[in-house]
């Protein structure tokens, strides 16, 4: 929590030496690249530092902002790659290319809709943990409750997107099979 001495320039950079690693970490993931996610951090931490004045929550903007930025780098991407494909889409190398990216997202899809599914506290719980890699305190202190309803959040949040990607599959395989 920031004390009232500290000055908004304080507190941004404390933001920035607290999240600049886990946020790279996260961003790289999406994009692949370390380089990409470098950039990315960047810009989402030149954002956050325009917007601070007006961001209750600076490192959730931080960490929002940057996975907005990496979507559009993914989005981007994809569309240069579809240009590539209409080139070499006879190509055996880019059709299985096109085959695991077609079933990434459709196992993001559904893992999406499992995790849409749970009640907001259990979704925000879980998202925090998962996708943020936020500790139990972290996730606790972020939401305001305790880390045993954190603990439960968590174990709800992988059995309901267990048990649903699971329906899922199975009534994907039943359609087709």
């Amino acid at each position: 929590m920031p004390t009232t001495s500290e000055s908004p320039t304080e507190i941004f950079t404390k933001l920035f030496a607290e999240s600049r690693h886990a946020l790279h970490r996260y961003i790289r993931r999406f994009v692949g690249s370390s380089e990409t996610a470098k950039e990315i951090v960047q810009e989402a931490f030149l954002r956050t530092y325009r917007q601070r004045e007006s961001v209750t929550t600076l490192r959730a903007f931080l960490f929002s902002t940057a996975r907005n930025l990496a979507a559009n780098e993914y989005r981007h991407r994809r569309i240069m790659e579809r240009g590539a494909l209409g080139d070499f889409g006879d190509s055996l190398v880019n059709s299985e290319s096109l085959e695991a990216q077609l079933l990434r997202d459709e196992r993001n899809r559904l893992i999406q809709e499992a995790i849409d599914r749970l009640p907001p506290q259990c979704r925000a719980a879980f998202t925090l943990r998962v996708f943020h890699e936020c500790s139990y305190k972290e996730v606790a202190d972020r939401l305001g409750i305790s880390a045993k309803t954190v603990e439960k959040h968590i174990a709800r949040g992988l059995h309901e997107t267990h048990s649903y990607l699971k329906r899922r599959y199975n009534a994907t395989e039943r359609g087709h099979g």
